[in-house]
């Protein structure tokens, strides 16, 4: 049997109970490890992590706090080849593409390191300045923001095993609140060693960071009201998160990122080959096939003018066609595999619904596979479908399915577009092409309340844009309605929900001693 991966609880290593759930090379069929979490005393684990870690983190200033995060980095840093390997072998991933997950973590956690720094030797927060009570403006109220007292428990998803622990990890830990994370079992292995790493580094504090490997099981259970939770998944799950009595009746602060049906939009005024145009269908392609589609902010839905719908299909599917799909560790493949047989079965269940309601423009069945026997293997070439009416096809605006697939979608005229592009319920990123600049920032403010953040894509900024769907640490990342109304990262917006604010009312000179506490600008 292979090994059976260790959870990282109550500040030592344990094995959970029993075989344990396998995971799998995802084009070979190869069983790699095992995990489990039965039988752990998850009510202790967390108390640790609480009282343990808790008190050690919150005796530590912010800037303390920020060297430890750069610490962790110089760790991550020296075991990066080691990831490189785990994600090749577990996810199934290209070298580009586990970079996006492994260094886009690092990345973010050195972001932190270096804003946590600037907030000095303190332990709290001002949220603004003092404000008058009293018609003499003796008695006033200064809001502050003081770490929470309990943990922050992550419930993370398969996609994004690295940067998905470190972007929440990174704010909780210079907010001063102990970690613990549950890792989705599919891609488990890249964060249980991530966190193996940090822990025999020792750079960090008893029951700053625990992981769970394994079933959820009990996790919600063992969560007391000044906790909070992060969870990034399907909208299903977070709906039986959102009812689970931790957060009904405790109110348990959560954050949830969910389904999201992203879009990308060319405006009107755009011709065939112009630098608008290009754009779009470069970004588009990109979305299409990096990590395989397996990203939450990768585009599902791209909207242009009627008249532009056979050239863009044209140009995207000529670009598509020209993706080598299959093993990763032939240096000719550009796109790996899914994650596993199971999310293979359910990306064609996915694209099987859509193409009863549209037609299809690219068929991503007609790639052949490199080095990939497509019985076992989890791999799917790129599937582009279209809708050249839209109102004929709602699930395009309903169905997210999580791999290499998108639907082009012709529309009227631009308020027709807009209520296209919102009848996605509330999506994580919307991104804009188009060559007039007013008319690209009226549909910015018009599509803002529908998503999380709006990239706009222009011939100026072609070659320093960050993408569609690259989640940059200084910006927001969530997304309102279907997405799960959830807030993260956003530079040091982010330590907003591992702080509780409160008012201190008291005498002004008094209120005084709190005016060296730092914004958290």
């Amino acid at each position: 049997m292979t090994e059976l991966l260790k959870n990282f609880v109550g500040g030592q290593w344990v094995e959970g109970r029993g075989p344990g759930t396998a995971l799998h090379d995802p084009v070979t069929g190869a069983e790699l490890v095992r995990v489990s979490s039965n039988g752990l005393d998850l009510p202790a684990a967390f108390a640790h992590a609480r009282d343990t870690g808790g008190a050690a983190l919150r005796g530590l200033s912010y800037a303390q706090r920020a060297a430890m995060l750069g610490a962790i980095v110089k760790v991550l840093q020296a075991n990066r080849d080691a990831y490189f390997d785990i994600a090749t072998a577990n996810a199934g991933t290209v070298k580009n593409d586990s970079a996006v997950d492994i260094d886009g973590g690092i990345f973010t956690l050195g972001q932190y390191a270096k804003w946590g720094a600037a907030l000095g030797d303190t332990k709290a927060l001002r949220d603004g300045g003092a404000v008058k009570l009293s018609k003499e403006g003796g008695f006033q109220t200064q809001h502050v923001l003081v770490p929470n007292r309990g943990l922050a428990l992550f419930i993370n998803a398969f996609n994004f095993p690295a940067w998905g622990l470190w972007e929440k990890a990174a704010p909780a830990l210079l907010s001063g609140v102990p970690v613990v994370v549950k890792p989705a079992t599919a891609t488990a292995w890249l964060m249980q060693r991530m966190v193996a790493d940090v822990v025999a580094a020792g750079v960090l504090p008893a029951g700053a960071l625990s992981i769970v490997c394994g079933s959820s099981v009990g996790l919600l259970d063992a969560l007391t009201p000044f906790d909070v939770l992060s969870f990034t998944g399907s909208a299903e799950t977070a709906a039986t998160i959102r009812q689970h009595p931790a957060v009904a009746h405790h109110s348990v602060r959560t954050n949830i990122e969910a389904d999201s049906v992203n879009s990308a939009l060319l405006l009107p005024g755009a011709t065939p080959g112009d630098p608008s145009f290009n754009l779009l269908v470069r970004e588009v392609v990109r979305e299409m096939t990096v990590k395989s589609g397996q990203k939450c902010t990768a585009i599902r839905r791209i909207f242009v003018p009627a008249d532009l719908y056979d050239a863009v299909a044209e140009a995207i599917g000529a670009k598509l066609a020209k993706i080598t799909v299959g093993n990763p560790r032939n240096e000719t493949v550009r796109m790996g595999s899914l994650v596993s047989r199971a999310q293979f079965d359910g990306v064609t269940s996915g694209i099987a619904a859509l193409r009863a309601e549209t037609e299809v423009l690219h068929d991503g069945t007609q790639h052949g596979l490199v080095d990939a026997d497509p019985r076992v293997a989890a791999c799917l070439g790129p599937t582009l479908l279209g809708a050249r009416n839209a109102e004929a096809s709602p699930i395009v605006h309903e169905l997210e399915v999580f791999g290499p697939a998108a639907t082009l979608v012709a529309y009227r005229d631009v308020p027709h577009a807009h209520a296209l592009v919102r009848r996605g319920g509330g999506s994580l990123v919307c991104s804009l092409y188009g060559p007039d600049d007013a008319a690209l920032s009226d549909a910015a403010l018009e599509l803002a309340p529908a998503h999380g953040r709006v990239h706009i894509v222009t011939a100026s900024v072609e070659s320093q844009q960050t993408g569609h769907g690259n989640v940059m640490p200084q910006s927001l990342h969530g997304g309102p309605g279907r997405a799960g109304g959830g807030e993260e990262l956003g530079g040091l917006r982010a330590l907003g929900f591992y702080h509780r604010r409160s008012a201190i009312q008291a005498d002004a000179t008094l209120l005084d001693r709190l005016s060296a506490l730092p914004f958290p600008a």
